[in-house]
């Protein structure tokens, strides 16, 4: 007794419930703008009916792309590399491209043998998540090879890469150029990492929006990214003769150490002291108090890194591209004391 197996829909299936041609489905499918809005709809509709699945592998083999992206990632557990990431990945989804990942660290060692393993799997393009400058040199290893987009904030970059960041220069003087604005003429600045571009970048826009307001520019508080490194670069704070009216922090983590080295001085937030973080972390706006920070855009970032990507392997030269922040005024900045 033979068992008769039903095989998949295809798109011709699709076709023919909904109404149109072959070719309006592969419209909506890959150029749904030319399509008006009512039969998208009816093509939708009927490919959730049907179960209808796009081949991936027979559209390789008639377009000659494997609709793959390459992305070069840090394994360090940090918000803005993470998140970036997954940003990256939805967008390439959404694109109808897979993602395949490589660690930044390896890629570090062994360029390579990065690019090797790239090239066998035929991946269309590279996205580089690079927060750090070794990040960034290893990604020279790969160059002339596939086109490659860079997601770096304040990195001079030269062909054939291109770049997409966030303005953190910008971010760092908004927040500053906030407390300014309340009066703050003393603000000192707890610091990220040296190497991180997003750390560098953000002692810039500090020190910039000082200056142009033509006030001092203290000496930088080394910190990090961690809680406990701004509760220990606040503790030394602490123990200057004055304190500032005013920090402004490389981040939400730090932020938080900052405020608990003063609530345990017995400083009043913001009344005494008031502090500024970045990033805009899940529960930040729980801190006590509720924390002003800078929101990082990682969903435009990661659309836009995907966009210029795929403008640059269609033989587009895209310009670089630049996402502000933006400042999220909470209750723990205000007025100095």
């Amino acid at each position: 007794m033979s068992t008769q197996v039903r095989r998949p829909p295809v798109m011709s299936d699709v076709a023919a419930r909904a109404g149109v041609s072959h070719q309006t489905v592969s419209r909506v499918l890959n150029t749904p703008e030319l399509v008006r809005p009512e039969t998208q709809e009816r093509v939708r509709a009927a490919i959730k009916e049907l179960g209808y699945r796009r081949n991936l592998s027979a559209r390789a083999l008639a377009t000659s792309r494997t609709r793959m992206i390459g992305v070069i990632n840090p394994s360090i557990r940090r918000l803005g590399p993470s998140h970036t990431t997954m940003a990256i990945q939805e967008a390439a989804r959404q694109a109808g491209y897979a993602t395949i990942s490589a660690s930044a660290e390896d890629t570090a060692a062994n360029p390579h043998e990065t690019l090797d393993f790239f090239l066998s799997l035929a991946v269309e393009g590279v996205v580089v998540v690079a927060p750090t400058t070794d990040i960034a040199e290893a990604t020279l290893g790969l160059a002339g090879s596939l086109p490659i987009v860079i997601i770096a904030a304040g990195l001079a970059v030269e062909q054939p890469f291109h770049l997409v960041a966030v303005d953190h220069e910008r971010g760092a003087h908004d927040a500053t150029r906030h407390l300014i604005d309340l009066g703050h003429r003393d603000i000192v600045h707890v610091a990220g990492p040296e190497n991180w571009f997003d750390a560098r970048a953000r002692v810039a826009g500090w020190r910039a929006a000082l200056q142009e307001a033509g006030l001092p520019v203290p000496e930088v508080v080394p910190g990090g990214w961690d809680a406990s490194q701004g509760y220990e670069a606040m503790q030394e704070v602490l123990r200057r003769p004055t304190l500032p009216t005013a920090v402004f922090a490389a981040n939400d983590l730090l932020a938080l150490g900052v405020i608990r080295a003063l609530h345990e001085a017995g400083v009043r937030i913001p009344e005494d002291v008031a502090v500024v973080g970045y990033d805009d972390v899940a529960g930040s706006d729980y801190y006590h108090p509720p924390l002003t920070t800078v929101r990082q855009p990682f969903d435009e970032v990661g659309r836009q890194a995907i966009e210029v990507l795929l403008a640059v392997i269609d033989g587009e030269d895209p310009a670089e591209i630049l996402s502000r922040p933006e400042l999220v005024v909470r209750e723990s900045s205000g007025g100095p004391r």
